[in-house]
C-alpha cells in the first residue's frame, strides 16, 4: 500500500515537473518568436538610402579597391541607375576633396605600366583615353617619359627576348622581335633600329668568342 502511495506520489511530481519544463520551453520559444519579429520591424523600420547616399555607397566602395578615374566611377553609377545629376554632384564634390584625381592616376598609371610592363608612350595614351581621362591631363602624364628613356626600355625588353629566338633565320628573328615592341607601342622605326642594334651586338659578341655569328 506504501509502495503505491509512493508511486502516485512520484507520478504527480514527474507530471508537475514536466508541465513546468513545457512552459518553459513554451516561453523561451514565444520569447523568440518575439525577438525575430522585433528584428524584422527593425530593419522594415530602416529608411531606404537616398540616389545620392548610393552614389557616395558605390564610389567609396571602388575608390577603397584601387584609384578611379572620374569617367570609371561615372560609368558604375550610371549601370547601378544612378540619376546623371546626382552622379555629377556627387563625383565633383569628390574632386574637390581629392577623392578623384585624373592627374594624379595618370602619372601613376604611366610609371607603373611603363616599368612593369614596359608600354611605350602611344600604348599608354591608348589605355588612359579608354579610362576617360582628358587629352591635356594623357600628354601631362607622358611627358615623364622621352624618346631615350623609350629606347632604352625598348633595348632591354629586346635583350630579354633575343635567346628565345636564337636558331631562326634573321628575317624572322627581326619581325618577331620588332612585332614585340610595335604590341607594346613602340614606333615602327624605333623598334627596327633597336632589334638590328642588338642583332648586330650579338653577332660581334660571337665574332669575339670565336664562334660563326647570327
Amino acid at each position: 500500500m506504501r509502495e503505491q502511495e509512493r508511486g502516485g506520489a512520484d507520478g504527480a511530481e514527474d507530471r508537475r515537473e514536466g508541465s513546468r519544463r513545457g512552459r518553459r520551453e513554451s516561453g523561451s520559444r514565444g520569447g523568440r518568436r518575439a525577438e525575430g519579429r522585433e528584428g524584422r520591424e527593425d530593419r522594415q523600420e530602416l529608411p531606404p538610402q537616398s540616389p545620392e547616399e548610393q552614389a557616395r555607397a558605390i564610389c567609396l566602395r571602388l575608390l577603397t579597391g584601387s584609384p578611379r578615374t572620374r569617367r570609371q566611377l561615372a560609368d558604375a553609377l550610371e549601370k547601378r541607375g544612378i540619376p546623371e545629376e546626382v552622379s555629377q554632384q556627387v563625383l565633383s564634390r569628390y574632386e574637390e576633396v581629392g577623392l578623384i584625381d585624373d592627374a594624379a592616376f595618370a602619372g601613376a598609371w604611366v610609371e607603373s605600366r611603363h616599368r612593369g610592363r614596359g608600354l611605350a608612350r602611344r600604348a599608354l595614351a591608348q589605355e588612359l583615353r579608354t579610362k576617360g581621362v582628358h587629352a591635356t591631363l594623357v600628354e601631362e602624364a607622358l611627358e615623364q617619359l622621352d624618346s631615350e628613356q623609350e629606347e632604352q626600355t625598348a633595348r632591354e625588353l629586346v635583350e630579354r627576348k633575343l635567346r628565345s629566338t636564337r636558331g631562326l633565320e634573321r628575317d624572322k628573328r627581326i619581325r618577331r622581335l620588332a612585332g614585340m615592341l610595335a604590341r607594346k607601342g613602340y614606333p615602327e622605326g624605333m623598334a627596327l633600329r633597336v632589334v638590328r642594334r642588338a642583332l648586330e651586338a650579338e653577332g660581334d659578341e660571337a665574332d669575339d668568342l670565336g664562334y660563326p655569328g647570327q
